[in-house]
């Protein structure tokens, strides 16, 4: 088991019913690995601020597997940017990225996916964050405003 942080492994980040599915290897090259430990890190931070466990439903996907299930063609899910999650004992996904934002987090990408239930994406780089909040939805794609 490899550990990215102190509650987070490696194998929350890769793990995939459909690269098992269809036998779709989802190892991360060695060039992630910085970004997924700076994910993880960020995450950790996301843990205390909202004192509850943090359930990752994607982190890194290899290119295959982006294509697979669909993801954009330049998904930060693909370089280890990119996770996916939802904190389901503090509250809705929307109350958790109000609250990482009310805490001036620094983030790339915070977005509100298919609320009311979905999850959050967020985005986390090393230089140049975009500091950029968006709502997706089935009538697309939009800023959100916490």
């Amino acid at each position: 088991m490899t550990k990215l942080s102190t509650h987070f492994d490696l194998s929350e980040f890769v793990v995939s019913q459909t690269a098992s599915r269809l036998g779709i290897d989802n190892s991360p090259p060695a060039a992630v690995f910085a970004n997924l430990s700076r994910v993880a890190q960020w995450l950790e931070g996301v843990r205390i601020l909202l004192g509850v466990p943090i359930n990752i439903s994607s982190g890194y996907r290899c290119p295959a597997l982006n294509k697979a299930v669909g993801g954009s063609k330049t998904s930060q899910h693909m370089t280890g940017e990119a996770v996916d999650f939802i904190a389901p004992a503090f509250g809705s996904p929307r109350h958790v990225i109000d609250r990482i934002m009310d805490a001036g987090m620094t983030y790339d990408q915070l977005i509100l996916e298919f609320p009311p239930t979905g999850w959050v994406h967020a985005s986390i780089v090393e230089f140049g964050s975009r500091k950029q909040a968006l709502l997706i939805d089935t009538n697309g794609t939009t800023p959100l405003f916490a």
